[in-house]
């Protein structure tokens, strides 16, 4: 009988490590917690209840279409006010069942939740993430990194990196403003909190210039936050920056997160 490699031991305790969790803490839905097979998933009811944003879509603001228009086309939002950024692409339309996902990480320490959401965006992002020269998360400002203990748009950001082998750049953008939480706010309010609330530090501006960036978030409501960090980018002399986000909200004068 052959002996077992080093390798096949320690997958081998991985495997009994992870089976042994399940019997004393059976895993649930990330959602709605009722018991599931596996660990960080979405049980069959929970599932089939996201709303995915297929093609066709807006090549700028990743807004799907009713019908088919054609390769690269635009929406007439986008040409009635363009986005700052280049392109955008969201995983989900933002729901109840999108909702309950993203705050399961956000707010309830749920971060196996994060291995989810970065899988189906790295599906809607594909183009985007092979595009890209490195990630950047939306930043936090210290003081709510601090009282929050870590930056969710970094998790989702850290697990695309990982698995498409990109640098994960979280330093090239600074948030030097201290803003009031979005959620609540129009769009003019939201624009104004976040005006002048990010740079890029001088010493890394040679690292921006004439390159492709993807800005993660989790979700994308009036855009306001992705517009102002585009900005900063853009001034720093970015070549193209594309945002990727879990959820979109539609409409956003009719549904706050």
């Amino acid at each position: 009988m052959a002996a077992l490699t080093l390798a096949q031991i320690s997958d081998g305790a991985a495997r009994l490590g992870r089976w042994s969790l399940d019997w004393l803490i059976p895993p649930q839905c990330l959602t709605c917690h009722d018991a599931v097979s596996v660990a960080s998933g979405l049980c069959t009811r929970c599932w089939s209840a996201l709303s995915f944003i297929e093609a066709p879509l807006c090549e700028r603001l990743g807004l799907p279409f009713s019908y088919d228009p054609g390769s690269d086309a635009v929406s007439a939002a986008a040409l009635a006010d363009p986005p700052l950024w280049d392109r955008a692409r969201a995983a989900l339309v933002f729901d109840e069942t999108a909702r309950a996902l993203a705050h399961a990480l956000k707010y309830r320490d749920r971060h196996e939740a994060g291995i989810v959401m970065a899988r189906l965006m790295r599906r809607a992002g594909a183009q985007l993430i092979a595009d890209a020269d490195a990630v950047i998360p939306v930043p936090l400002h210290r003081f709510r990194l601090w009282r929050r203990r870590y930056n969710q748009s970094a998790i989702l950001a850290k697990h695309i990196c990982r698995a498409a082998d990109k640098p994960f750049a979280p330093h090239l953008v600074h948030r030097q403003k201290r803003t009031q939480a979005q959620t609540g706010l129009d769009l003019e309010e939201r624009q104004r909190n976040v005006r002048n609330a990010f740079i890029v530090p001088e010493r890394y501006r040679p690292d921006i210039v004439g390159k492709s960036f993807l800005l993660v978030d989790d979700v994308r409501t009036t855009g306001a936050t992705l517009t102002a960090c585009t900005r900063a980018l853009k001034q720093a002399g970015a070549g193209r920056v594309d945002v990727l986000t879990f959820a979109l909200v539609p409409k956003p004068k009719q549904f706050h997160i």
